[in-house]
């Protein structure tokens, strides 16, 4: 028989040094630095204003991650490093990582105290550590939206009820993919600048409305075929969530299609790690809570959803498709 090996063990246990070190690459600009092609330690050096010494323990452990190929002493961008941290794809994911190294990080410090206590960290924010949490968490959802738009097809629609999210990002998606869609927005009150800004910019002022409400208590009524709901759930109690389902569906039309998108706790076998390290990320950061998935399930047949699909999305949260009946 053989003998287990002490590997996933000592990966996740040392998995903060890789971060920690991706984090320092970012803030450095190793990864842009290479967008234009490869370049020796020395030429990372004087790109990025930091020791020989540095740059190259950071280009190894980002090669060792895969995020960095190395040749004959030259490094370059991987495929998904190109993409999402060499600046020169849709969603530039650094204000995400910025955000994770100044102020998740360093809240995690805190989750021994959260563990004993079941009690939140304290975020002790400013105006700059909210400037950098808002930055990081909507291009995160930016990110997220970004999947979404692959993985959905938007098309069959005409009439979208977005309820409550944080972002505009899934919304407006929907809105490059399909030409004759319209969307309503119902969201909280200090959103709609942010709504209203996003719209013009994205040229779609003249497809859609901006309704400000207390997610928890907005009751949106009328004759949408599609209804998302997004980074809501986790947001909410459970009797809060149940209102809001049941709002949302009051909105839908007989066969309309509900994307509800948010982390979950899932009944598999193997939970999907994502998922369970965004429950204690979202807890120790505000006492959110990551529901688990068969709650949701109940909640949503109560509300008079049933549903049909669970979409998984990369590096995101999954989305449970349900049909109103």
């Amino acid at each position: 028989m053989a003998v287990p090996t002490p590997d996933r063990i000592v990966d996740i246990a040392i998995g903060y040094m890789g971060a920690k070190q991706l984090f320092a690459a970012s803030r450095i600009g190793l990864f842009r630095s290479l967008a234009d092609g490869s370049r020796t330690v020395a030429e990372l050096a004087e790109a990025t204003g930091v020791s020989e010494q540095i740059v190259r323990t950071l280009a190894d452990a980002m090669n060792a991650q895969g995020l960095l190929d190395r040749d004959n002493g030259r490094y370059a961008l991987a495929d998904d490093s190109a993409e999402y941290l060499g600046g020169a794809g849709v969603t530039d994911l650094a204000p995400f990582l910025t955000f994770l190294n100044e102020i998740s990080y360093g809240h995690w410090l805190q989750f021994d105290s959260t563990v004993d206590t079941t009690t939140p960290g304290d975020l002790r924010m400013d105006d700059a550590r909210w400037g950098t949490f808002m930055a990081g968490v909507m291009r995160y959802n930016a990110l997220h939206a970004a999947m979404l738009a692959r993985g959905f097809d938007f098309t069959p629609y005409k009439s979208m009820l977005d309820l409550g999210g944080l972002s505009p990002e899934f919304a407006i998606g929907a809105l490059r993919a399909n030409p004759d869609l319209t969307v309503r927005f119902v969201f909280a009150d200090m959103a709609t600048q942010g709504i209203t800004d996003a719209l013009a910019a994205a040229g779609f002022s003249d497809r859609a409305t901006v309704e400000p409400a207390a997610t928890e208590t907005a009751a949106p009524v009328g004759e949408h075929d599609i209804v998302m709901v997004n980074h809501v759930v986790h947001r909410f109690t459970a009797e809060q969530n149940r209102t809001i389902l049941a709002n949302a569906r009051a909105a839908a039309n007989p066969g309309a299609t509900l994307l509800l998108l948010d982390f979950f706790l899932d009944g598999d076998a193997r939970q999907r790690r994502i998922d369970a390290l965004h429950a204690g990320e979202y807890f120790v950061i505000d006492g959110t809570v990551v529901h688990p998935e068969a709650e949701v399930r109940e909640w949503l047949a109560g509300a008079g959803w049933r549903q049909r699909d669970v979409l998984v999305l990369p590096g995101s949260p999954r989305v449970l498709v349900a049909e109103a009946v």
